[in-house]
Order: C-alpha cells, then structure tokens, then sequence
C-alpha cells in the first residue's frame, strides 16, 4: 500500500508541482491538500496521513504552529518542512516543534530523498545554502 502523503502549501503552484512529483513513483499518493496551518490540522485528522510536506510560513497559522499541534497526536505523521528561506535556526525550529526534516523549496529535487528517509523512520536537514 502507497505511503499516504499531505501536502501543505498556500500556494497552488507549489502544491500542483509537489503533486506532480509525488505522482511519479508507485509507492507514495497524494491523499490530500491543505492550503493553511490550521486547514493542515484539520486534513490531518481526517485523512491520517503516513506523511506531510509543510510549508514554513502560511497565512491563519504557520507551519511550525501547525507541526506542534499534529505531534501532539498519537500517532502522528512524519512531517518534512519546506521554505524559501532556510537557515540553520529554521531548521531547529522545526526539530523542536516536531518535524523530522527541513528543506529549502530550491532543493525540491531532493524531496524523494527526504521523503524515503522519512520512512525509514530517519531526519533529513537539508542546512541553508
């Protein structure tokens, strides 16, 4: 069975392109969307999803908000944390609120790599250009 996958982004774009790649292998499916921290709650106690990409910053609530709050839960999807403006102390923000990895969107071929370590029950921190 696929690895179920969320995708949080408030930008179409993003979403359709991650959509995209993820469609490209046989082991993950996309089982949702959501365009917004609080929506990203929401989908995830819904559709329990194995994973989640997030986006760091969202209009409502941000990701980190939104990463604290669906850790909490029991048992909580892997959640892999995408900006455009990654730094070192993004990164620790995201390990402290919960995620297992964080990457800067220019790096998004590197998506499979984080996704599969994921899995495999690893961190993938991908530091700041």
């Amino acid at each position: 069975m696929p690895a179920q996958i969320l995708i949080v982004d408030d930008n179409e774009n993003v979403r359709r392109g991650l959509r995209r790649l993820l469609a490209e292998s046989p082991d993950w499916e996309v089982c949702g969307e959501a365009v917004n921290g609080l929506d990203a709650i929401d989908k995830s106690r819904q559709l329990k999803p194995d994973l989640i990409l997030m986006d760091f910053f969202m209009p409502n609530m941000d990701g980190l908000e939104a990463t604290r709050k669906i850790t909490q839960t029991s048992p909580h999807p892997a959640i892999l944390m995408l900006t455009m403006y990654m730094s070192r102390q993004l990164a620790d923000e995201a390990r402290r609120a919960g995620a297992r990895g964080a990457m800067h969107k220019d790096e998004i071929s590197r998506v499979v790599d984080a996704l599969q370590a994921l899995l495999r029950r690893e961190s993938f921190f991908l530091p700041a250009k």
